[in-house]
């Protein structure tokens, strides 16, 4: 039988355990959800919507397009709005932040097109995508998100795009900027919104779509 000091030291010793293999797991939970479909060139880069990240997927559709890997960038409406700007006193919308991100990162104005008509998911964007790629004669797009949404971004372009012929690669965002790492995301409320939140909503998707 054992003694009850025994029986602390157990426990002691799982609990040591498990906190140090929390951080291995959380890590794995979150690279998961983190998919790249490689494309050389593209006809467009997709900035995906997303008020919480919409930074660093401008900067690096911005980068992408400074690369070369498109001649063009097109940017989804939400319809959500911003936090007050002074400098034009209103809530500018997010495709308009977004907007104001590419230029600053050298991207040509006239090399950016917003598609007006809103969305209210990834889904809904897809199915957006393409009906403006067939209208303007699009056979390949790259898409840009933040890391986290890449999973499910890919699952509804799949989904959305399938028979068409068309060529779609994902390019997300590294996690770092305004996404947290793989490495410490259960550390930030934050983290604890993308990454379970993720999960449930690929579930959703699965069975709604």
């Amino acid at each position: 039988m054992k003694t009850k000091k025994q029986i602390i030291w157990r426990r002691v010793a799982v609990a040591a355990v498990s906190f140090a293999v929390l951080p291995l797991f959380a890590w794995l939970f979150a690279r998961l959800l983190v998919v790249r479909v490689p494309v050389s060139s593209a006809d467009a880069i997709v900035v995906m919507s997303g008020s919480a990240t919409f930074r660093e997927r401008a900067r690096h559709a911005a980068a992408l397009y400074n690369e070369g890997r498109a001649p063009r960038i097109l940017l989804t409406n939400d319809y959500l709005r911003s936090s007050w700007s002074e400098k034009e006193q209103r809530n500018p919308y997010f495709y308009e932040r977004s907007r104001d991100e590419l230029l600053r990162a050298g991207v040509p104005d006239d090399k950016i097109a917003v598609i007006m008509e809103p969305i209210r998911g990834t889904f809904d964007e897809a199915v957006l995508l393409k009906k403006y790629s067939e209208a303007n004669h699009l056979s390949s797009l790259l898409v840009v998100t933040s890391a986290y949404h890449s999973r499910r971004v890919l699952w509804s372009f799949r989904r959305v795009f399938q028979g068409t012929g068309k060529s779609i690669g994902i390019d997300p965002a590294e996690a770092g900027l305004e996404t947290p790492s793989a490495a410490t995301w259960w550390l930030h409320r934050l983290g604890w919104d993308m990454v379970p939140n993720e999960y449930l909503k690929l579930a959703i998707y699965e069975y709604r779509y």
